[in-house]
């Protein structure tokens, strides 16, 4: 789950020992503490919202970002993806908390082994390209990553699932290719339009019209104070300014798995909500063993689950520690063991311990069904479908608001279209996420009333703003990736 802000959940006085205990990070990245060991697998930001781009009404966006905190610059191997994992976008569209559709991705690595005649001898160089790159999978570049997207009908766990090849609708192929990150601007001149080629038009099984999809490197779009957020939240005014404080990833690029599908081929009949969630999977056993090019890994058994997001915060700011990792291995159906995080949840006692002398009062109403409905069941007459399920829901019959009309408090700001109902790019879910935690729901009132929530209606911001203004008005919407070179580009200064 998103874990840019949350880290908030270990910063009280007296978890102290707790923080001491988990490496610092953000968003989702490394938000419990088996997925550390595997960053290519760690999921960081998921988002679900209506195509705002013009001309995509009818369609459904999906964002699962992988691979966290990348350094721009981080060669001579940059990002590669997992070849043996299974990465997924999964959809419940009956609110049962189980996946009645599931849009799998596998990643496929080639070494061309491009080799420099050296004095008599052909030698293998150490690089990932060896010149220019302008078009796709180019002579002069040395690794190349492709994938396969395949649709699976019926629940992963169900013997009778159906699975279906997506196809490339221009071409027919299988097989999709991976622009390779954004190394510096020798080695991609112009990575905008390089980028651009390896958006694809996909032929889905089931969907009248085509699709869009996008694997590739782009510019971490999270926005968060995530330093003094960490330091017991040392933020001067947690109500003050929500545009004072600098944002610690604006500096970093992720790994997208970004696909537009037509919202009519994922509804179930009579339903005009879904909810979804991201997932990866490593095959039970990995052997390492001598083998030629990257495939280091003997893969058998079957495929566990490791990582798991839907809605932004929740395993950060509400399971606790013990449990995180079995959260990341759980799938909704079974989110009722986890239901005491959210009915009696720790983090605004956790505000009001530090924050109790300006008068932040933590909400009185456990169980707290306004975070239930947030959160497990979606909010009647907004996006309720089913639960007790911890998914991302998104009800499609409400209209997407263009870029110029989001506000990006989403729901809070009076806009249904964006988070709690989905979750947009531009949606500043820390400062949403600090607000219904300390009882904004409460005003409306979901499940609890204004009398439960002293500080319901109190401004709370981590000091970070994250605004549709940062990001592509269309398709794939997240930004390029900061390129490695030059360091100017990315602020980052030289000398000695």
């Amino acid at each position: 789950m998103t874990c840019r802000f949350v880290r908030i959940c270990l910063l009280a006085v007296t978890l102290a020992a707790c923080v001491a205990a988990l490496p610092a990070a953000a968003s989702s990245h490394r938000e419990a503490p088996g997925i550390t060991q595997m960053p290519k697998v760690d999921g960081t930001d998921f988002y679900v919202f209506n195509s705002y781009e013009a001309g995509r009404t009818g369609y459904v966006t999906f964002i699962a970002n992988y691979v966290p905190l990348q350094d721009a610059y981080g060669g001579p191997n940059y990002f590669t993806l997992d070849p043996d994992a299974h990465y997924r976008i999964l959809i419940d569209n009956t609110g049962d908390g189980v996946e009645d559709i599931t849009f799998q991705f596998r990643v496929n690595q080639q070494l061309r082994d491009i080799q420099l005649p050296i004095h008599g001898k052909s030698i293998s160089v150490p690089l990932v390209n060896v010149g220019s790159i302008t078009s796709p999978n180019p002579a002069t570049q040395n690794v190349v990553e492709t994938y396969t997207l395949v649709k699976i009908t019926g629940a992963l766990s169900d013997s009778g699932r159906r699975v279906q090849q997506v196809l490339d609708a221009d071409t027919g192929s299988a097989r999709f290719t991976k622009p390779i990150d954004n190394i510096g601007q020798k080695s991609l001149p112009d990575y905008h339009s390089y980028a651009r080629q390896f958006i694809h038009n996909v032929a889905i099984p089931g969907c009248t019209n085509p699709g869009r999809v996008f694997v590739g490197q782009r510019h971490d779009g999270f926005a968060v104070n995530l330093g003094e957020v960490f330091d017991l939240v040392n933020i001067q005014n947690p109500l003050g300014p929500r545009d004072s404080q600098p944002n610690t990833l604006a500096d970093k690029n992720v790994t997208s798995f970004v696909l537009e599908v037509p919202a009519n081929c994922i509804l179930a009949q009579g339903k005009t909500t879904f909810g979804s969630w991201t997932t990866s999977a490593l095959p039970r056993n990995r052997v390492l063993q001598e083998a030629p090019g990257f495939k280091l890994d003997n893969e058998s058994g079957d495929f566990v689950q490791v990582s798991r997001l839907s809605a932004p915060l929740v395993n950060e700011l509400f399971i606790g520690l013990k449990d995180k990792n079995k959260f990341n291995g759980s799938q909704p159906k079974d989110d009722g063991q986890f239901a005491d995080y959210v009915t009696n949840p720790t983090l605004p006692a956790i505000l009001e311990l530090l924050f109790g002398g300006a008068g932040v009062r933590a909400p009185t109403n456990s169980p707290r069904a306004d975070l239930v409905a947030a959160f497990l069941t979606g909010v009647t007459g907004l996006n309720a479908l089913g639960g007790p399920s911890e998914m991302m829901r998104l009800n499609t019959a409400i209209a997407a608001a263009d870029a110029a009309h989001q506000n990006n408090l989403g729901v809070l700001g009076g806009d249904n279209a964006g988070f709690p109902n989905g979750r947009r790019p531009g949606d500043d879910v820390v400062d949403i996420e600090l607000r219904v935690a300390m009882g904004a729901l409460c005003l409306v009132p979901v499940g609890c009333h204004p009398a439960d929530a002293p500080s319901g209606m109190l401004p709370f911001t981590d000091g970070t703003l994250n605004d549709v203004s940062q990001f592509d008005p269309a398709f794939p919407y997240l930004k390029d990736p900061l390129p490695g070179s030059p360091n100017g580009a990315n602020g980052i200064s030289g000398g000695n």
